[in-house]
């Protein structure tokens, strides 16, 4: 694998981990900028809601250019927010950071992906994926606890340092690795209205749709491992880090595993993927009283979701060639969209009384219908449809 790809790695490391290192730090920057915990919150939606917003507008703005200058531009701007996050006083103005910093972030997972996978050539496309795809996981498990360390023993606005800090020498590394200018013989972009109607294709806007739907049960379930851990499984409060740590854990393992599997047999590392995590959410739920098989499924999850989210970020690539660098900013814009509804709707079923184990079965529910539309998807390829089949013939 070409060194540039892990440097890539290294810097959505360092991005994830600021994308989730709040949920750590909120009380000390409510504290310090004299907010309540509720406006706290809100810098997490806000980053959340430009990754979103930001991803096809930024690909959309940035797809004329070189690779290397998009994203030395988007990780510049990144880093720029941090540091003004960490300097500033203002709670309107930290809160306009965490906008642009998740539009840079945006801008950069888009030309990061289709930066990876021509990099790694046809046959390791999903080992690029994973590559990049596992600086997210590496975040979860070391970058967000190391971020609520920092807080603590330094205050909030270290981790936003430690972050522009992390993300200096990947720029340094890529503005090595990586040639300048467009490749010998690369054709000029299409035109945006050209690129935009590639993606208008019904099996490529169902594939993300499935990939929300698969994030969605992801983070819904992710997001409310404390209170199920702590009031049905019966863990001390001790051990919510060990158990969030034992996700990222299996988050890592199952985005290094689809990298190696998912070149070979995409389709059927989704659709197996997918019937085991319905299966999973259903059993974890059911279970969850049980220390040991709550642990285990705990894990396993992690795993089976993190890799069968990667193998669908690189179906989003096959399905629309003609298009890379916007199919990687839908592919973007679809993790977040999962991202955000997910705990929104576990939070409802919540505050409807359901019990903790609510959102590991709205969970359960989502993967349904991730393969429901799995299903659909398999009869529109024209494919022999057996069991772990998802998409066209391999």
């Amino acid at each position: 694998m070409p060194f540039a790809v892990y440097v890539l790695g290294l810097a959505v490391f360092a991005q994830g981990t600021s994308e989730f290192m709040l949920s750590g730090l909120l009380s000390g920057i409510a504290g310090d900028l004299h907010v309540s915990l509720g406006a706290a919150g809100l810098l997490t939606s806000a980053f959340a809601v430009g990754m979103v917003v930001g991803a096809p507008l930024t690909a959309l703005a940035g797809r004329a250019w070189p690779r290397r200058r998009a994203l030395l531009f988007f990780l510049g701007v990144f880093i720029a927010a941090h540091v003004v996050g960490a300097l500033t006083s203002s709670y309107g103005v930290l809160l306009a950071t965490r906008v642009a910093g998740a539009l840079a972030n945006a801008g950069f997972w888009a030309v990061a992906l289709v930066t990876a996978l021509a990099l790694a050539g046809p046959h390791r496309r999903a080992r690029a994926t994973a590559v990049v795809v596992g600086g997210v996981t590496v975040a979860c498990v070391v970058g967000v606890p190391a971020g609520a360390a920092l807080g603590e023993l330094w205050g909030w606005r270290s981790a936003f340092w430690a972050v522009a800090l992390v993300s200096v020498p990947a720029a340094g590394a890529l503005l090595v690795a990586l040639p300048g200018g467009r490749p010998d013989g690369a054709p000029p972009p299409a035109g945006a209205m050209s690129e935009l109607r590639a993606l208008a294709r019904p099996r490529l806007l169902l594939t993300l749709l499935v990939m929300a739907l698969v994030q969605g049960a992801t983070f819904c379930t992710f997001s409310y491992l404390e209170p199920l851990v702590t009031r049905v499984t019966g863990f001390g409060q001790g051990w919510v880090p060990m158990v969030l740590a034992l996700f990222g854990v299996g988050s890592f393992a199952g985005v290094t595993l689809a990298g190696r599997l998912a070149d070979a047999r995409p389709g059927a590392v989704i659709g197996l993927g997918m019937s085991a995590l319905a299966a999973g959410w259903a059993m974890l739920a059911l279970t969850a009283s049980y220390p040991a098989a709550a642990l285990a499924l705990v894990l396993l999850q992690g795993a089976l979701a993190f890799g069968t989210g990667t193998t669908l970020i690189t179906r989003v690539f096959q399905l629309a060639p003609d298009a890379p660098t916007l199919a990687g900013s839908f592919a973007t814009a679809a993790f977040n969209v999962g991202a955000a509804a997910g705990p929104w709707l576990g939070g409802l079923a919540l505050g409807a009384g359901l019990g903790f184990r609510a959102p590991v079965w709205v969970s359960a529910l989502l993967m349904c219908a991730a393969l429901a539309g799995g299903w659909v998807l398999s009869l529109s390829s024209g494919a022999v449809r057996v069991p772990g089949r998802l998409g066209a013939a391999e």
